[in-house]
């Protein structure tokens, strides 16, 4: 098969560096395009644990360049800055994979919790996909909006539930997230002197990617889901651990809904036993399991926040994208111990 020319817009990040690694070993995605806000730098000078893996030159993002050395490109930038460059790379007939919030939300919610939409043609036809839960809905696709940490491993630990659960009743969802997924930005939030030996709750209640996960839950069962979404930063690199608490209305064994629900997912392990973030770290993988005590349903998630959460769903969904085995450069061997 012919190769597929591919770029990285905003490789300078940890989601960007993690496109790389993949990309650069991918057998039939070749990366010829990689650009940030500055250039004049390489990806090696960027990522110093690349150098004698990736001599790539990053240069100052520019849309022409980019359509004309790529027929995809991923997009590892922040929200708002984001549409824009989508909107630049789709006008030129780009397809594109972007792994901010900007196509994740309808209009009404983004606006909500971001800012004013500025690309309201193309949210339109964005396609949200975590493949285990949305098929094929990728293949052909022009935009994808590649769902985030938090929502994908929320999702995935309530998902098979979603018809076997009592939505009167609150649905609780705890969600625990390594320091790598606040970014390389520094602030005092991710100050090693913050974090180290602490847990941290923020944004409880009221985040924003709580509205990601009722959207979508919602749209997944046909019935409106609401959730108490508490997330924490607690003192590791990478790895996120989402437990789901909710109240069951069947008399189902929780651990074989999983495993049906799951069943042939190539990226998906259904545990015997609640599982560890180290179980998934530099993986695709998502680690699942549940229990119940009489109504009480207990699902959980773990997933590696840059990988499933970022980098390598994305990866997996341009590969559906192009018509390609998802599985295709997908790395499944995790960085233990």
């Amino acid at each position: 098969m012919n190769r597929i020319n591919v770029g990285i817009i905003g490789v300078s990040g940890y989601t960007g560096a993690e496109l790389v690694k993949m990309l650069i070993s991918h057998p039939i995605f070749n990366l010829v395009y990689c650009a940030n806000t500055e250039g004049s730098t390489t990806v090696a000078e960027l990522h110093p644990a690349l150098m004698g893996v990736c001599s790539l030159a990053v240069e100052k993002v520019d849309m022409e360049r980019a359509a004309q050395s790529c027929e995809l490109v991923f997009l590892a930038l922040p929200h708002k800055t984001a549409m824009q460059t989508a909107k630049g790379l789709l006008d030129r007939g780009i397809r594109v994979v972007d792994l901010s919030a900007d196509y994740r939300l309808n209009q009404e919610n983004y606006e909500a919790f971001y800012c004013e939409h500025e690309d309201l043609d193309n949210l339109s036809h964005a396609v949200y996909s975590i493949p285990e839960l949305h098929g094929s809905v990728a293949h052909g696709a022009k935009l994808i909006a590649n769902p985030g940490c938090h929502v994908t491993a929320s999702l995935m630990a309530l998902a098979p539930f979603l018809d076997q659960i009592d939505l009167t009743h609150p649905i609780f969802i705890d969600s625990k997230t390594g320091v790598s997924g606040a970014g390389k930005s520094p602030s005092s939030t991710v100050h090693y002197v913050n974090v180290n030996d602490n847990i941290n709750c923020y944004s409880i209640i009221k985040h924003r990617h709580a509205t990601e996960i009722e959207q979508h839950a919602s749209v997944l069962c046909g019935n409106k889901v609401e959730v108490t979404f508490v997330p924490s930063l607690v003192p590791m690199t990478r790895g996120m651990l989402a437990c789901v608490y909710a109240t069951l209305k069947t008399d189902c064994d929780p651990l074989s809904s999983m495993e049906t629900f799951y069943q042939n997912k190539p990226f998906v392990r259904v545990r015997n036993a609640p599982p560890h973030t180290k179980m998934t770290s530099g993986t695709n993988f998502a680690d699942v399991y549940a229990a119940r005590h009489g109504n009480a349903l207990v699902a959980m998630c773990a997933i590696d926040n840059l990988m499933r959460g970022a980098s390598s769903q994305a990866l997996a969904n341009a590969n559906i994208m192009m018509g390609l085995d998802e599985t295709l450069g997908i790395p499944k061997i995790a960085y233990v111990p």
